[in-house]
C-alpha cells in the first residue's frame, strides 16, 4: 500500500516469484506517470493549502459586482469581522460588456450569511493590499450557493487621507491667496507718498496729544484753583436735591393740579370759544368801520365837528343855566305859604 494524495491509495501488488504473469507486469513509463500524477496532485493541494483553501473542505461560491476593484486580485482574502473565511477565486468583466467587474468568492465558513450582507472592498494594510470584508446584515434569510451579494468599495487609505487633508489644503490655498492680497495691498500702501502721509499723520497725532495734555493741565489747574467754588456748587446742588426730596408731596400735588388743568382744558370747548371771540372781533371791527365812516350817532358825533361844537355849546349853556339857577333860585322857583 503506497499512500500518496490524502484519501487516495494506490494498491500495487508485486509477485516476488521470478515468474510474473504478463498481465501484472507494470511498465516503467506507467510507474513514472503515476508518480507524476501524484506529484501534480500534491503540488496543487499544497499551493491551495498555502493560499488558505482546503480542497477537501466544504465551500460555497458567492458573486459580487463592482464598478471598480481598486487593485483586488485573485486569492485575496475574504473576512468576516476580521476572521478569514475564504478567498477571491476569480475576477472577470461582466459578459454584458457594461464594464462592470464580477468577483467570485469561495467561502468555507459554516456561519449563516444573511442575504442582505454587503461585500466591501477595502485596504487591508498600509501598503494598499486589498481584501473583501463581508458586512453581515440582519435578514432572517440566508445566502445560498452561487448567490450574488450587494457590493461596496471603501476608499483606500490614501483616498481617506486625501479626503481629510483636502479641506486643509483648500484652507491653506485660501490663506496663501489672502496673504498675497495683503502683501500687494501693503506694497501699494507703503510707497513713498504714503509713507510721507503716514509720517505727517503721526506728527499731527503727536501735536493733538500735546494739545490734549496742555488742555488737561489747564483744566487741572482750574479745578484746583476753583475747588472751593466747586464745593459750594456741589453743596448747593445737594441742597436743591434735598429740597426736592423734602417737597416731593407738594411737587406731586402741583403735577396733579397741572394734570387736572390739562384735563379741564381738554374738556373745555376751546375751539367754540375762539370762534365766538373771532365773531366778536369781527363785530367790533364792523362797528369801528361804521363809526369811522360816520354812520350812526356815535359815528356822527365823532366825525361831525359841528355836532361836536353844538354839544359843547349846549353843555356850556347848561352850565350857565345851572349857575344862574343856583344864584337866582327865586327867578325860577316860587314858594307860596298858605
Amino acid at each position: 500500500m503506497v499512500k500518496g494524495f490524502p484519501g487516495i491509495s494506490i494498491k500495487i501488488s508485486y509477485i516476488c516469484s521470478k515468474e510474473k504473469p504478463e498481465i501484472l507486469k507494470l511498465s516503467r513509463e506507467f510507474k513514472v506517470g503515476i508518480v507524476f500524477i501524484v506529484a501534480i496532485a500534491a503540488l496543487v493541494w499544497g499551493l491551495n493549502y498555502l493560499k488558505g483553501f482546503d480542497l477537501f473542505k466544504k465551500h460555497q461560491t458567492y458573486y459580487a459586482i463592482y464598478p471598480t476593484v481598486n487593485g483586488l486580485e485573485k486569492s485575496n482574502p475574504v473576512f468576516i469581522n476580521g476572521l478569514k473565511v475564504g478567498h477571491v477565486s476569480d475576477i472577470y468583466f461582466s459578459p454584458d460588456y457594461s464594464g462592470l467587474i464580477v468577483v467570485v468568492m469561495s467561502v468555507t465558513t459554516e456561519l449563516p450569511i444573511p442575504d442582505n450582507t454587503i461585500a466591501g472592498i477595502y485596504s487591508s494594510d498600509l501598503m494598499g493590499s486589498k481584501a473583501i470584508e463581508l458586512i453581515m446584515g440582519n435578514s432572517t434569510t440566508n445566502l445560498k450557493d452561487l448567490d450574488t451579494l450587494a457590493s461596496r468599495v471603501d476608499p483606500s487609505l490614501k483616498e481617506a487621507v486625501n479626503q481629510q487633508i483636502q479641506p486643509l489644503k483648500n484652507k491653506a490655498e485660501d490663506l496663501i491667496r489672502s496673504i498675497d492680497s495683503v502683501v500687494v495691498m501693503v506694497q501699494a500702501v507703503f510707497n513713498k507718498k504714503s509713507r510721507e502721509d503716514i509720517a505727517n499723520a503721526l506728527e499731527s497725532i503727536k501735536n493733538t496729544l500735546n494739545s490734549l495734555e496742555s488742555a488737561s493741565y489747564n483744566i487741572d489747574t482750574i479745578v484746583k484753583s476753583q475747588a472751593g467754588r466747586l464745593a459750594n456748587i456741589l453743596y448747593n446742588l445737594d441742597m436743591i436735591t434735598s429740597n426736592i426730596e423734602n417737597n416731593n408731596d407738594k411737587i406731586d400735588r402741583i403735577i396733579n393740579n397741572f394734570a387736572s388743568i390739562s384735563d379741564s382744558l381738554a374738556k373745555a370747548e376751546i375751539p367754540k370759544t375762539f370762534n365766538n371771540i373771532n365773531r366778536t372781533v369781527n363785530d367790533l371791527s364792523l362797528i369801528a368801520d361804521k363809526i369811522n365812516s360816520g354812520q350812526g350817532t356815535l359815528g356822527q358825533l365823532i366825525n361831525d365837528d359841528e355836532l361836536y361844537n353844538n354839544l359843547i355849546q349846549a353843555s356850556q349853556d347848561l352850565d350857565k343855566l345851572l349857575l344862574d339857577i343856583q344864584n337866582n333860585p327865586k327867578r325860577y322857583v316860587r314858594f307860596s305859604v298858605f
